[in-house]
């Protein structure tokens, strides 16, 4: 296949597309958002399960393969726009992807600015993978936009696991998230939580069942319309016009499916069956890459 300029769409050759990387399936979060307010562009899905979760790896281990993966499936699936729709990727390699790449890159920011601002309390909740909740971007955050609110930080890794078993159908229950609600309200200061970031996203899948057992109300935020606002404006900014309707996208990720689940996960998008990309960021190091077997 021969390769095409980023910005070609404007003479009409192909569809505008936006790539939404993550290494699990909780991007979908912000794809639901992306669709809602631009129904026209064709999305295109870039996951790295072959290194997921990404929550539990160091620092050193996920900066390049994030650039390395992402880059890769840009050039494969010829996206004008990357959404990093992770939180984990977006706190550390968005300054190395947008010097890698031509394209826009937008990542995803916890939403800590609307979070202080809503809250009447003065006191939020950040709820998210405890490499998010320890970086120095996410303590610079704080610092420079929680306004004087105070903020509870909360790790939460088994979130993760449980949005990726709710996409596959199965029911989340009161005790599966208990200890989590638990590290939100039993904590100091946790009665007076009114406002709780979703900072994974992952985790705005969980939201209606986070809410339901919550043992009060509390507004949950997360970052998915801002995102969506943002790729919108990127496509103005690069003079895209938009088709009534969306085609279809690619599916990619580095191993294989071995259960169909990425795939059913993604059902509710127009998306061509799943290639197996295998690992660049292996192959980039020497390593064999794996292959799919059918």
């Amino acid at each position: 296949m021969q390769l095409v300029d980023a910005h070609s769409n404007k003479a009409g050759d192909r569809p505008p597309s936006a790539l939404i990387f993550d290494s699990g399936v909780g991007a979908i979060s912000i794809a639901r958002e992306i669709r809602a307010l631009l129904p026209g562009l064709t999305l295109h899905f870039g996951v790295d399960n072959g290194f997921f979760p990404y929550g539990d790896k160091t620092e050193e281990q996920l900066r390049p393969r994030i650039v390395t993966c992402a880059s890769a499936m840009m050039h494969q699936s010829h996206a004008d726009i990357l959404v990093v729709g992770c939180n984990t990727a977006s706190t550390l390699a968005l300054p190395e992807l947008r010097a890698a790449l031509g394209q826009p890159v937008v990542g995803v920011v916890p939403a800590v600015k609307p979070a202080a601002r809503a809250s009447r309390t003065g006191t939020i909740a950040l709820v998210a993978t405890e490499g998010t909740v320890n970086r120095d971007y996410t303590r610079g955050l704080i610092r420079d936009y929680a306004n004087g609110a105070r903020v509870i930080n909360v790790p939460a890794p088994e979130l993760v696991r449980l949005a990726e078993a709710k996409l596959r159908g199965e029911t989340i229950t009161r005790d599966q998230l208990a200890p989590v609600l638990a590290r939100i309200f039993d904590t100091p200061g946790g009665d007076e939580v009114d406002t709780v970031v979703l900072a994974c996203t992952h985790f705005p899948l969980l939201r209606e069942d986070l809410d339901r057992y919550a043992p009060r109300p509390v507004e949950w935020l997360d970052s998915g319309a801002a995102i969506a606002r943002r790729v919108a404006w990127w496509l103005g900014e690069l003079g895209i016009d938009l088709p009534a309707t969306a085609s279809t996208g690619a599916l990619l990720a580095t191993a294989p499916d071995g259960e169909n689940a990425i795939a059913g996960a993604f059902g509710e998008f127009p998306l061509r069956a799943l290639e197996v990309t295998g690992d660049p960021a292996a192959r980039s190091s020497g390593q064999k890459p794996r292959h799919n077997h059918k």
